[in-house]
């Protein structure tokens, strides 16, 4: 497996394929400068997540795990002008890069930051009238499991549901592996397979995040 090589076709297909974008670049540096970790998504699987919510439609974006704002910026451009992102962050300073961020994409409008353990954040988010035509969920993966029952709860019938790092350079099928988060990706996939709600799918993915994958799910 040559990691190297996955980060430049990455980049290489970065330059061929997606317009030049200073303010991305500016969120990114952001980040760094702050001292946050590098863990957003890649620029291919930001553009990946914008086509998505265009391909549903998307006016109701939910975002689990905000860090500094790349992925909620690439999601909420495809909204329309009355449309709303809500991204929960447990941590109040990754939340206070985010915001400045948000502000220099000049985004504001379209994004309902709440600051909070997700778990207590999204029984306030249940509105029949107001369902999520798609979430995406990229936070504490022992919590998986949780985070996508509450998708269930707050997407519509058609939307879609995405969730990351579910591969973890194939740590997932080594039994000897019970870190937290391994335990809570398999947990996850456990989950899906008895959840008459979702249609899922994963992708195995290659780049300059390494070797992981996403989670695709239909909601029924």
């Amino acid at each position: 497996m040559d990691e190297a090589r996955f980060a430049e076709v990455d980049r290489w297909i970065e330059r061929h394929l997606l317009p030049e974008d200073p303010i991305l670049e500016a969120v990114l540096g952001a980040r760094r400068t702050a001292g946050l970790p590098p863990i957003d998504v890649s620029p291919l699987h930001g553009a990946f997540l914008g086509l998505l919510a265009h391909l549903v439609k998307a006016r109701r974006i939910l975002e689990i795990g905000t860090l500094a704002g790349y992925s909620a910026i690439c999601m909420a451009r495809a909204l329309p002008e009355d449309g709303r992102l809500v991204t929960i962050e447990v941590d109040p300073r990754h939340a206070e890069v985010a915001r400045a961020n948000f502000a220099r994409a000049d985004i504001v409008a379209r994004i309902d930051l709440r600051v909070g353990a997700a778990l207590d954040v999204l029984p306030t988010l249940v509105d029949a009238h107001h369902a999520f035509d798609m979430a995406f969920i990229d936070a504490d993966k022992e919590n998986n499991a949780a985070y996508a029952d509450w998708a269930a709860t707050l997407v519509r019938s058609g939307g879609v549901v995405v969730i990351d790092n579910v591969v973890r350079a194939g740590r997932i099928i080594d039994p000897a592996d019970e870190a937290p988060q391994i335990a809570g990706t398999r947990s996850l996939y456990a989950a899906m397979r008895m959840d008459r709600r979702f249609e899922p799918a994963v992708l195995q993915t290659v780049g300059v995040k390494g070797w992981d994958g996403m989670m695709i799910c239909r909601r029924l």
